[in-house]
C-alpha cells in the first residue's frame, strides 16, 4: 500500500506540532466537506493522521471514522478526541486496504482522503474499494499533491531522499491521471472547488452514481 508505518510513527509527534500548510485553504476544504454532510452521515477519513480533519467533521455528521496505519498517529488522534470530549469519532489503526474490509459495502455516506493517494503505490484497488463502501450517491473528497503537473524534477529528488530515509514513497501524479483513475472506478459528477490550495494540489469532489 504505502510506506512502512515505522516512518510515520517516528514522525508523529513532530507532525502533530507542525502548523498546517496554507491554513486558509485547509479551512475552505473543511467547509466544502462539511457542506456535503448531513447530521446522520457516516463518514470515513482514510489516512487520518492525528485526526485533525475527522475531529473537525464531528459535529456535522452522525458517526465519523478515522483510519491510519500509524499507531502513533492514532494514539495522538485519540488523545485529542478525549481532550475535546468528542463522542462520535472512532479512530482505527490499520492499512487502508485491509482495515476498510471491516466496513460493510455501501455503508458510508462519504469518504475523505486528504494528502493520501500520492503516498499509495496501488491506488486503483484502493479507489475501487472506496467506491464499493459508499452508498449510492455517496461522496468522495480527495486532496492530492500532483507533482507531475509541475516542472520541478521531483522523481530524482525524492529517490535520493527516500534512500536517505528522509521521505516516504511518493507517486509523481498528474491531475488528469487522478481523475482517470477515479472515473475508471465509477465515480462521476466531478467538481474542483477553488479553495486556494497550492498550485500542484488537486482538490476534487466526486460521487458514486445514485
Amino acid at each position: 500500500m504505502a510506506t512502512d508505518p515505522a516512518f510515520w510513527n517516528e514522525l508523529a509527534d513532530r507532525y502533530s506540532k507542525k502548523p498546517v500548510d496554507l491554513p486558509g485553504a485547509f479551512e475552505r476544504k473543511i467547509e466544502v466537506t462539511r457542506a456535503l454532510m448531513r447530521q446522520d452521515s457516516s463518514v470515513l477519513d482514510v489516512g487520518c493522521g492525528t485526526g485533525s480533519l475527522a475531529l473537525r467533521l464531528a459535529d456535522a455528521g452522525g458517526q465519523i471514522h478515522g483510519l491510519d496505519f500509524s499507531a502513533e498517529m492514532i494514539r495522538i488522534a485519540r488523545e485529542k478526541s478525549a481532550a475535546q470530549g468528542v463522542g462520535n469519532v472512532t479512530f482505527h489503526v490499520g492499512r487502508a486496504d485491509a482495515s476498510m474490509e471491516a466496513f460493510e459495502l455501501e455503508s458510508l455516506d462519504g469518504v475523505c482522503a486528504y494528502s493520501l493517494l500520492h503516498l499509495v503505490e496501488d491506488r486503483e484497488p484502493l479507489i475501487a474499494q472506496i467506491f464499493d463502501l459508499l452508498k449510492p450517491g455517496g461522496f468522495f473528497v480527495s486532496s492530492v499533491p500532483c507533482l507531475g503537473d509541475t516542472w520541478i524534477p521531483y522523481r530524482p529528488i525524492l529517490a535520493v531522499m527516500r534512500w536517505l530515509g528522509k521521505a516516504p514513497f511518493v507517486s509523481i501524479l498528474g491531475s488528469d491521471q487522478m481523475r482517470e483513475e477515479m472515473t475508471a472506478a465509477g465515480f462521476e459528477g466531478f467538481e474542483t472547488p477553488d479553495v486556494g490550495a497550492a498550485a500542484a494540489t488537486a482538490f476534487v469532489v466526486c460521487r458514486k452514481p445514485s
